[in-house]
């Protein structure tokens, strides 16, 4: 390409503008790339498209490396390129295109005589313009015309101009645009014809591999990770990742700095407060230092907190002069991260005292836009704390303290809160963010003095009626909560009728907009009524939200009362219905594979006790492992007696009586009792002392517990039995029959103790029906642990094909527990006759073949013959295994 001449020779009056004054060289220097300049390829290969296309157009911000860009370009062409520089456009038309005459002379273009010079600095004549086009179309070879700063010119006469000669010229020119805004050019007549190539300030920004590379020029190596950082925080801005290169250079550990340095105390600050800032009116700088608080911005809310109505033109002007504000689309722009960093700091010192009063409102606009968080975030920025909460509580979002994608932040937002101010809708956010980490007395304290606040309002005609409501329902929300942590379901229920009452003075756009706090204070609701063992209402308020229309917000209220309704199906015996239930909290994204678990919480410990009804004992202790977070204690009764059932089962399940003991003897803090917790930690209990032999302790313990459960009316069936009462036994059955919708794990269970009583009438007949019959139950639900609990008499029926690979192991030995892992499928034995019997307890003292033979005064051939019989029934091959497996059968 052809360079300006440098031989510092004063112009001739041909190299003069229309003033006579000698052009400036600097006006049609090309820039010198620096050592540090990276070429990025994917940029160069689409501005070659400008060979292709009239009109190249590179726009972008400041710094963006534009005009290096097309500098290191123009480097590398065979074709004859002209630089004029656009600063001279302010000084008119005509000094503008003798400048550009100028560049194409020293680019080697030259031009006939005809061409001619313009005469005046203000203007160029029309017959210079069409000349010059001529010659120009008439070339072989296009020039490449790279007008750089050409957001300088904003006369409207040069743009035109410019464009015609282009339009003109035809093959003969090649025109590249190097500019911050969008040209004064009839552009979408080239967008729409395709005749325009475009490298916006989009493409302009570094990638994350292109910054790694441009710092490592800089002699900075950083991890991809931290490059990845940096470029999100400088949205790739060239410049300001070199000014980033520079200051780190002399840091002595530049990774922390690049990580962690302050913007307003940078050369980036000088840089864009110069360029960008101060470039700007007083009216937009002032307009740029206030939306500088906000994340993001509309002109309405730009006008709230600059109290002028200009801010769509302004906004849309800085937006597209690329003066750092980006526009998001639907009307909202927001701040180039780093720029509005440094406005704020400039902000804070030049008016301390106006930050705060711009987030408050910020605060008031965003809330009645309907944008509550980002309105929190102001409210708490100008440590306006009462109205961030009234905002919750108004807008009736208190449930989003507890739910959804905001519980957390709004968790952290409130604890930077002071104990000032003290309001009923304060008292209410900090009652509900201790609550929400189960903290109750705390929690119920905070609701007291919010309650009490709003009873002395009652009759006061002050405030808005909507908030007003709004806050007593949320109080009453708070209080079905407490009701449900402490087991007081009386408390809930008067809490759920006021919510009931105050509901209807509630606009329904605010019910419509948080459906979580109903979903929620139902789910409480339903918690309570359950654990006060009213089944009935609990399934009504439960199913209520599992029926509702599922949104988001409402997803964690509809898995809690899956997961209570998964607990009722359990109660009640039916462990399919329940797993069911359980596996569906969790969403359908998170499924695929085996079948998930749930999280913490009642789904994974309903998982946990089905598999103890199927004897999957290693299954059932990951669940319940995973039920129990260690960071957070069961919340509620209900779960806590959901996680002391089913430890106490899984312990009886692996021969463990004592822990078994232990786990259900844990006490439930709660204000009443719940009938079926007391029911099932009884029969834990019993079970245990059943398995130690205490059948008279284990009837003692189940005649105390309340009312008739089923499951305490088999596991005392079963423990009369046991102490030789098999009248009590049947009539504690027979009070079984009335209860209607008892499920398999209950009726097996019932079964087969009716068996054990036939068996011990003589009614073998019968008893076989019975078994027959509790088997075919348990395999649709694939019950096994039923049959393990019902003792050695089971192992000794000849069931053949009806339990063939079914049963687990035999039961273990009392005080061991069962070995993990391991669920080797035993053949139910045939019934031992009476000879083969009396061999296996003289095998059992140690006696040999022929001893046995003496004593029993048959022949020795006799002996091994029941010998080889008891083996086989008992599926072993050796004697001493004989032994241990009859003892194991209680058959010794």
């Amino acid at each position: 390409m052809a360079v300006p001449d440098g031989n510092g020779r004063a112009p001739t009056a041909s190299h003069a503008d229309p003033r006579g004054d000698p052009f400036l060289r600097t006006q049609f220097a090309v820039p010198a790339r620096p050592v540090t300049f990276l070429r990025r390829d994917r940029l160069a290969e689409h501005l070659d498209e400008a060979l292709l296309t009239p009109l190249t157009v590179v726009h972008g911000a400041a710094g963006a490396g534009k005009t290096l860009l097309a500098a290191d370009w123009a480097s590398t062409r065979d074709e004859p390129v002209a630089w004029p520089t656009a600063q001279v456009a302010d000084r008119g038309g005509g000094t503008f295109w003798a400048y550009l005459l100028e560049a194409l002379r020293l680019a080697g273009v030259t031009t006939s005589a005809d061409v001619g010079l313009p005469a005046e600095a203000g203007r160029a004549d029309d017959r210079l313009l069409t000349r010059l086009a001529a010659e120009l179309s008439a070339r072989t070879t296009p020039v490449i015309l790279v007008v750089d700063e050409y957001d300088r010119v904003t006369d409207p006469e040069i743009a035109d101009q410019l464009e015609f000669v282009l339009r003109q010229a035809g093959h003969g020119m090649r025109l590249v645009l190097v500019t911050r805004t969008e040209p004064l050019l009839p552009l979408h007549r080239y967008r729409a014809a395709g005749t325009i190539t475009e490298i916006r300030n989009a493409e302009l920004a570094f990638t994350p591999g292109e910054a790694s590379a441009l710092l490592a020029l800089h002699g900075l190596r950083l991890p991809a990770d931290d490059a990845g950082a940096l470029v999100e925080r400088t949205r790739g801005w060239a410049a300001g990742l070199r000014l980033c290169a520079l200051a780190a250079q002399g840091e002595p550990d530049p990774r922390t700095f690049l990580k962690e340095f302050e913007a307003d105390r940078t050369t980036i600050a000088d840089f864009l407060l110069a360029e960008v800032l101060k470039r700007q009116t007083a009216q937009t700088q002032d307009l740029l230092l206030r939306v500088s608080v906000l994340e993001r911005f509309c002109p309405d809310l730009a006008n709230a907190l600059t109290g002028r109505t200009d801010a769509e033109r302004v906004l849309t002007a800085l937006h597209g002069q690329n003066a750092f504000v980006e526009y998001l689309g639907h009307a909202w722009f927001r701040l180039h991260p780093l720029f509005g960093e440094i406005l704020r700091a400039y902000l804070r010192v030049r008016s301390p005292e106006l930050e705060a009063e711009l987030h408050r409102r910020a605060a008031r606009w965003l809330r009645r836009s309907g944008s509550l968080g980002e309105a929190l975030g102001h409210a708490a920025a100008a440590d306006d704390w009462e109205t961030a909460a009234r905002a919750v509580i108004g807008d009736l979002a208190l449930g989003e303290v507890f739910t959804g994608l905001h519980c957390d932040d709004l968790s952290r937002l409130f604890s930077r809160m002071g104990p000032e101010p003290a309001s009923a809708a304060t008292d209410l956010v900090r009652a509900a963010c201790e609550l929400s980490r189960c903290e109750v007395a705390r929690g119920s304290s905070r609701l007291r003095r919010a309650a009490q606040a709003l009873a002395a309002q009652a009759g006061s005609a002050d405030g808005d009626p909507a908030d007003l409501a709004a806050t007593r329902l949320s109080c009453a929300f708070l209080e079905t909560l407490v009701a449900r942590l402490t087991g007081a379901p009386g408390r809930a229920e008067r809490a759920a009728r006021f919510a009931e009452q105050v509901r209807r003075d509630v606009p329904d756009a605010l019910l419509e907009a948080h459906p979580e706090l109903i979903a929620l204070l139902l789910t409480h609701l339903g918690s309570a009524r359950l654990w006060a063992g009213r089944v009935r209402d609990a399934r009504a308020a439960l199913t209520t939200v599992v029926d509702s229309s599922g949104t988001g917000a409402t997803e964690q209220a509809r898995r809690e009362c899956l997961g209570h309704l998964a607990l009722i199906d359990y109660l009640k015996g039916w462990p399919g219905r329940a797993e069911r239930k359980a596996l569906a909290t969790v969403t359908a994204a998170d499924r695929g594979g085996p079948p998930p678990a749930p999280g913490p919480g009642l789904a994974s410990l309903v998982l946990a006790a089905v598999a103890v009804e199927r004897d999957e004992l290693d299954r059932a202790q990951a669940l319940l492992d995973a039920a129990v977070d260690a960071r957070h204690p069961p919340p509620d009764p209900v779960t806590q007696a959901g996680r002391a059932i089913v430890t106490g089962r899984i312990l009886l399940a692996r021969g463990d009586t004592q822990a078994a003991l232990e786990a259900a003897d844990r006490a439930v803090v709660a204000d009443v009792a719940s009938p079926w917790a007391e029911a099932h930690t009884a029969s834990v209990a019993a079970a245990a002392h059943l398995a130690e032999g205490r059948p008279e302790m284990a009837v003692k313990l189940l005649e105390d517990a309340p009312g008739d459960e089923p499951v305490c009316l088999v596991g005392a069936a079963q423990a009369e039995l046991a102490a030789g009462r098999p009248e009590a036994a049947a009539e504690l059955l027979d009070r079984m029959r009335p209860q209607g919708d008892l499920g398999p794990a209950l009726t097996v269970r019932a079964a087969l103790v009716r068996a054990q009583l036939a068996g011990e009438d003589g009614d073998y007949a019968a008893r076989r029906g019975l078994v027959s019959r509790a088997f075919r139950e348990a395999r649709r639900e694939r019950l096994r642990r039923p049959f393990a609990d019902a003792g050695p008499w089971l192992r000794t029926l000849p069931l053949g094909a009806l339990a063939e690979g079914w049963l687990p192991c035999g039961p273990t030995r009392r005080g061991s527990p069962a070995r993990t892992g391991e669920q080797p499928a035993l053949p139910v034995v045939e019934e031992l006759s009476g000879r083969e019997r009396d061999v296996l307890r003289r095998l059992a003292q140690m006696m040999s073949t022929e001893e046995i033979a003496a004593d029993l005064y048959v022949s020795v051939n006799t002996v091994k013959t029941h010998l080889k019989s008891a083996y086989r029934k008992l599926a072993v091959n050796r004697r001493h295994d004989a032994v241990r497996r009859a003892r194991e059968l209680g058959l010794l």
